[in-house]
């Protein structure tokens, strides 16, 4: 299987964590790149942006599975994709020398579902957080939602009650999905769209730092 193309954002010095972030539909490995200066200002974590596998006739950028349903992914588009992510996420743990315990996988809409599809999973290893921004948890045959040896995981979801194209609802259920597995949740609503709320942005900066705190550093 190809590597999926993806962009880096070194960390100033040797890195202390990795941040994963999965575009959502019809865009690239570039729409969220301008997100880390925003949720890791301080540059302690390397931080990784895939490109989705698929591209589609007459619609521009790249997906990560067909979408017969909000909330629930094509069987087996989502499934190529969580295979190609399986990929990348081993190899970036590889190369990184930064392992899933300092790991956060987080997204955008259906970028946000793919860091559930990909933290949840029974067949891949724990992570320290997800950060997940108007998304949802899928519902996909072959595929449910882990939590036995999940509990040192937390995440951040936010949404928008205005959002026209997931509803708020599905927010509102992950979180209680979430919670019901036994995994802390910084929830957050707010009345935007389908979008990324720059309001919300330094809440998940602080939770970044919580989850992976800076390294304590020896006196001089």
């Amino acid at each position: 299987m190809s590597a999926l193309t993806h962009l880096d954002r070194p960390p100033a010095g040797e890195p202390q964590g990795l941040l994963v972030l999965h575009h959502g539909r019809g865009t690239d490995e570039r729409d969220l790149l301008g997100l880390a200066d925003h949720l890791d200002p301080g540059r302690r974590l390397h931080v990784v942006t895939p490109r989705a596998p698929l591209t589609l006739p007459g619609s521009p950028g790249y997906h990560w599975y067909l979408v017969p349903r909000v909330g629930y992914p094509d069987h087996d588009t989502f499934h190529a994709a969580r295979d190609a992510l399986s990929v990348l996420h081993d190899r970036l743990w590889e190369r990184t020398g930064v392992g899933p315990s300092a790991t956060v996988l987080g997204g955008f809409s259906m970028g946000a579902v793919m860091s559930y599809a990909m933290a949840l999973g029974a067949d891949r290893p724990p992570v320290a957080g997800l950060l997940c921004l108007s998304g949802f948890v899928p519902v996909v045959d072959g595929w449910q939602a882990h939590f036995e040896d999940r509990r040192g995981t937390t995440a951040f979801v936010a949404h928008g009650r205005q959002d026209p194209v997931i509803e708020v609802g599905f927010a509102r259920r992950a979180r209680e999905l979430l919670e019901d597995g036994g995994l802390a949740v910084d929830y957050h609503e707010s009345d935007v769209g389908h979008q990324v709320d720059p309001a919300v942005l330094p809440a998940g900066a602080s939770w970044l730092e919580a989850v992976i705190p800076p390294a304590v550093r020896p006196p001089a």
